[in-house]
């Protein structure tokens, strides 16, 4: 029977799985998701290659739990950034900051796994990374309906900035050139919903007319 670190079994399966989740980050960023396996992952991990597949049977499985833990610390993150502002212009700003300097430290995305998925782990994930879109959703809709944005189709819109968002690489970039990407990428997306901002860098509401 394994030796048992923690005050229980659950808190045990905690730990394990922060050392595993830690291991995948660290292989991530040295060898990318294709050149890993699950041995390399078990041994990084300080874990037996048996006691490895009593939590992951494969690497797919492997990499939707960790997606969704990924996921769920960075909405905690970025939930508390946003509660900190209050436009949905400040909002979206945040929104993408937090995103690219997120980026900017990860080296899994959703394009970089594409087509290695099976049809049900392809949904899985999205189902796990469905609450981001949810929460730009949210905030353009927000900025639509008090008059910061131009009115369009709200759903279109989410993909197109998501899309936007996610293109641009800041992986290893220097503080500097993160932070004109950063300020690049956020003024390319607040005009391409139609926003105002004045030179004091404040939101302007829209006419009624150009609104509509």
């Amino acid at each position: 029977m394994p030796r048992i670190s923690g005050a229980s079994l659950e808190e045990h399966r905690g730990r394990t799985n922060a050392r595993i989740f830690a291991a995948m980050t660290r292989l991530l960023g040295e060898r990318g998701y294709d050149a890993m396996t699950l041995a390399d992952i078990a041994t990084t991990a300080g874990l037996a290659r048996t006691a490895m597949y009593n939590y992951y049977p494969d690497k797919e499985s492997l990499l939707i739990a960790f997606t969704a833990h990924e996921t769920a610390s960075y909405l905690e993150r970025l939930d508390a950034e946003l509660d900190t502002v209050s436009t949905p212009i400040d909002r979206l700003r945040v929104f993408i900051r937090i995103q690219l300097d997120h980026l900017a430290t990860r080296h899994i995305g959703a394009g970089s796994v594409a087509g290695v998925l099976s049809e049900d782990g392809e949904r899985r994930m999205a189902e796990h990374i469905a609450p981001l879109a949810d929460r730009l959703r949210a905030i353009i809709r927000a900025g639509v309906e008090q008059r910061y944005l131009a009115a369009e189709d709200v759903d279109l819109l989410v993909p197109l900035v998501t899309a936007t968002i996610a293109g641009r690489s800041t992986a290893d970039l220097t503080a500097d050139r993160l932070e004109h990407a950063i300020d690049a990428t956020t003024s390319y997306v607040l005009r391409g919903l139609g926003a105002r901002v004045g030179k004091d860098g404040k939101a302007r509401r829209l006419p009624a007319s150009a609104a509509d």
